[in-house]
């Protein structure tokens, strides 16, 4: 009897690992069911980026990206582009007060370039408050029928003055992946290369990628996502490289930098 008890408890330890064990299976199992219900866009497609204003698509295109307040185009595959690390200019008043990052001495942290204001993405309760209003806005996407999501300034850490870490950013994007799942759609990395190899751990599908043919990337995009990589070149240097190297695997087009629309004087679209 002496023996009994030292058996029995290897027993049950034997038990709680195996149980542990099957937990965990099940957890990945159902990760990977939640991500495979999505649809990624097809491959090596005719692209169209829309995201300055809906318009009709141009005759051959498969796949179209349009900002979350635009109708999805029918017949095509549409990803919704959302802002999701930075407030779109005018739209500071939407968000709590203490959701916009802000320096030490107090003043918003502001992207220059696009006049939008960093969103404090630093704690995880944080992360959990912005992710609240953004996974809103992928209901709303999958609402209108788009089938994949675009969240825009991924890297936005590199211009918080050092105040947001890489780790933080994937962990407030992993929230996002992980609900547009749970919405059968597909979710993006948005430029940021140098993330590229965390795809799988915060939970991305397929890249879209602006200049990598400018800055000589798409190759690093297509080493960690394949053949699953939408470029946008904004110069005709860019798209004749991106073209050179990957015309005959991923979905290139140039666009003018505003992303204007046909009839308007700045419009540019050219592929391959």
């Amino acid at each position: 009897m002496s023996e009994s008890r030292p058996l029995s408890r290897r027993l049950l330890l034997a038990g709680l690992a195996a149980a542990l064990a099957l937990t965990a299976l099940v957890s990945v199992l159902s990760r990977n069911d939640a991500s495979a219900a999505a649809t990624l866009p097809p491959t090596h497609a005719k692209f169209d980026y829309q995201i300055g204003g809906a318009y009709k698509p141009p005759s051959g295109v498969q796949v179209v990206t349009r900002d979350r307040t635009a109708a999805p185009a029918a017949g095509l595959y549409n990803i919704c582009y959302v802002n999701a690390f930075q407030v779109q200019p005018g739209e500071q008043s939407q968000w709590d007060s203490d959701l916009l990052l802000r320096d030490a001495q107090g003043n918003v942290v502001i992207d220059e370039d696009w006049g939008e204001a960093l969103l404090d993405i630093r704690t995880t309760a944080k992360q959990t408050r912005i992710a609240a209003k953004v996974n809103g806005w992928i209901d709303g996407c999958a609402a209108k029928g788009y089938q994949g999501i675009e969240p825009d300034n991924y890297d936005s850490y590199s211009r918080s003055k050092n105040l947001i870490t890489t780790g933080q950013a994937k962990a407030y994007l992993k929230l996002l992946a992980t609900h547009a799942h749970t919405k059968n759609l597909a979710i993006a990395q948005k430029n940021t290369v140098e993330l590229a190899g965390s795809r799988q751990s915060v939970g991305l599908d397929f890249a879209v990628a602006e200049e990598c043919g400018q800055y000589d990337e798409c190759g690093d995009y297509t080493a960690a996502f394949g053949n699953n990589v939408i470029v946008i070149e904004y110069t005709d240097s860019g798209r004749k490289k991106a073209c050179s190297g990957f015309g005959t695997r991923l979905s290139i087009v140039q666009r003018d930098v505003d992303v204007s629309v046909p009839g308007d004087s700045g419009y540019v679209r050219k592929t391959c």
